[in-house]
C-alpha cells in the first residue's frame, strides 16, 4: 500500500479586514509606454509586498521618447473609483502622481483630508511638456490642494526649484533645504529632492525638512537617458512606508531599489531607458555575487551625514 500522506492542519482563513498584505491607494494616470504613471506604481510598489488600489485619473498619449498629450478623466469617476474602493478596503498611505487638472487634483485632497492620519506621498512630475498656462494652473492647484495634505513631495531638483522657487536671485542654486523650507509653506513637512547636481559624475538625493537636511545618498549617474525613474522612488517609498518602515530607512530602501532598477534598466523601444521594477523577479542566482553590497539601509543613510 503506498504511504499515507501526513495530515496537515490548513491555514486559518482570513477575516473579513484582515489584510494579508498592506493596501495602498495611488491615484496616477496610464502610460501606455509602461515606463511611469500607473505602470510603474504597480510593478514598485508589487516588489515591495503590498497590494495596489489603482485609481485612473487619465491616461497619457506617449513613447518612450516624448508625451505627446494627456486626457484627464472627469473628477466624479475618479472620486467614484476611490470611494468605492476605500469602503472596502482600509490603506496605509497614499501616493499622488499625474492626475490631470485642478478638479482632478480637489477630487485627491477631499479624500486624503478625510483620511488625515494616513500618510500622503505626493511626486511632482516634469510637466515641461505641456502647455504653459496648463503647467500653471495645475501647478498652482498642486500648492492650493495637494501640498497642504503632503506628508513626503518627492521631485527633481529642477523641477520643484521652477515650481516652489521661481523667483530665486540667489548666486547659488537653491540647496534642498530651501526646497524644503518652501514646501513647508504649503504645509509639507518633508521633501525628498532628487537629482541634486553635486559633480560631474555625481547626483544627490536629500531627505530635508525646513530645519535641516537629514540625510543625503550620493550615486553615480548613469549614462543612459531614463523615463519613470521619478514614479519608480515615490512608489516604492510610499509601499514602504505603508509596511512600517521608518521613513529614514524608507528612504534608503526605496533609493537603493531605484538604483538597482536603473542598473537594470533596458531599452523596450526607440527613445529612452526604462527602469526594470522586476529586476528581481529573474535575475540569475550566484553565490558569487555580493548584490547586497550596493544596498543602503538605515545606518547607511544617517542624519546629517553623506554617503559617498
Amino acid at each position: 500500500m503506498p504511504d499515507t500522506p501526513e495530515k496537515t492542519t490548513p491555514p486559518e482563513p482570513i477575516q473579513p479586514g484582515e489584510a494579508a498584505l498592506p493596501c495602498v491607494m495611488v491615484f496616477n494616470a496610464n502610460d501606455p509606454s509602461g515606463a511611469g504613471g500607473l505602470s510603474a506604481d504597480i510593478t514598485a510598489m508589487s516588489s515591495a509586498s503590498v497590494h495596489v488600489l489603482a485609481v485612473v485619473t487619465g491616461t497619457y498619449v506617449r513613447d518612450t521618447s516624448d508625451i505627446h498629450d494627456h486626457f484627464a478623466f472627469d473628477e466624479e469617476a475618479v472620486a467614484d473609483q476611490a470611494r468605492c474602493a476605500l469602503e472596502d478596503m482600509p490603506v496605509l498611505a497614499f501616493k499622488v502622481g499625474f492626475v490631470g487638472n485642478p478638479e482632478n487634483l480637489s477630487v485627491v485632497a477631499e479624500i486624503t483630508a478625510d483620511y488625515a492620519d494616513v500618510p500622503v506621498i505626493a511626486y511632482m512630475p516634469d510637466l515641461s511638456w505641456w502647455d504653459e498656462l496648463a503647467i500653471e494652473t495645475y501647478l498652482d492647484a498642486s500648492a492650493e490642494l495637494l501640498l497642504p495634505q503632503t506628508t513626503v513631495l518627492v521631485g527633481n531638483h529642477s523641477t520643484l526649484c521652477r515650481w516652489l522657487l521661481p523667483e530665486w536671485e540667489g548666486d547659488r542654486p537653491p540647496s534642498p533645504r530651501d526646497v524644503a523650507r518652501a514646501a513647508a509653506v504649503h504645509g509639507v513637512p518633508y521633501t525628498l529632492v532628487t537629482g541634486f547636481n553635486a559633480a560631474d559624475q555625481y547626483l544627490e538625493s536629500h531627505l530635508a525638512s525646513p530645519e535641516a537636511v537629514l540625510a543625503t545618498a550620493r550615486y553615480e549617474r548613469f549614462e543612459a537617458t531614463f523615463t519613470g525613474a521619478g514614479d519608480t522612488l515615490s512608489a516604492a517609498l510610499c509601499a514602504l512606508i505603508a509596511g512600517g518602515t521608518d521613513l529614514q530607512a524608507a528612504c534608503a530602501e526605496a533609493l537603493t531599489y531605484l538604483d538597482q532598477c536603473l542598473d537594470a534598466g533596458f531599452q523596450p523601444g526607440m527613445g529612452h531607458a526604462v527602469p526594470d521594477r522586476l529586476f528581481w523577479a529573474h535575475e540569475e542566482d550566484d553565490e558569487d555575487e555580493t548584490a547586497s553590497d550596493s544596498t543602503l539601509d538605515a545606518d547607511d543613510f544617517p542624519l546629517d551625514t553623506t554617503r559617498h
